[in-house]
């Protein structure tokens, strides 16, 4: 029976943006952070046998062109880093473009991902009922997973929740059976400028 850790990819990277960068004024390249070191330091004690990140597909939009392209290079430099810090990388769902009304009545392009918490939802369920998930800690603040969070209670699976001290997830810290929050100074500590 394994203990993993199953990461919300684009939830902790914007959680991790937060801190290092709360004005949004740079465009921060996630391929230059240490997120081995960060988990090591914060899971201290806990010995995780497999760590999986997962981000939603990028998909090329007609109206975005160049940008599609650079976040498309830039996913697959992250993808590297993350590997060759021993974490599993899937990309799964998809990231979708759509137009949406401003209040102020002129339209804007959004992107939105869909699907990844349903990957690691249904990831989780899957090797619990198979019986090879002992731990599972979970870095996302999206509280569509309290219900398979709840299933694996039931199967006696243990959950952390991993978070992040400025905004956690109330929801999934009721759920879960113990809660794990980063620091900002945490997060500060493993950027290499």
């Amino acid at each position: 029976m394994s203990k993993i850790i199953f990461i919300d990819g684009r939830n902790f990277l914007r959680k991790i943006n937060f801190v290092l960068d709360p004005d949004k004024k740079q465009n921060l390249d996630f391929a230059l952070y240490d997120f081995k070191g960060l988990l090591d330091r914060v899971l201290a004690g806990i010995s995780i046998d497999k760590k999986i990140f997962y981000l939603g597909k990028l998909l090329f939009h007609p109206e975005t062109k160049q940008k599609s392209s650079l976040l498309v290079e830039k996913q697959r430099w992250l993808k590297s880093h993350l590997e060759k810090q021993g974490f599993e990388v899937i990309i799964t769902g998809r990231v979708r473009g759509h137009i949406e009304k401003c209040p102020m009545g002129h339209e804007v392009l959004t992107f939105k991902e869909k699907g990844v918490d349903v990957k690691i939802a249904v990831d989780m369920i899957t090797m619990a009922s198979a019986g090879d998930l002992q731990l599972a800690v979970i870095a996302s603040s999206d509280s569509d997973l309290q219900p398979a969070i709840a299933k694996l209670r039931k199967d006696n699976v243990e959950c952390f929740y991993l978070g992040f001290a400025h905004q956690p997830n109330k929801g999934l810290t009721f759920t879960t059976n113990k809660t794990i929050l980063i620091r900002d100074s945490e997060v500060k500590d493993f950027w290499r400028r």
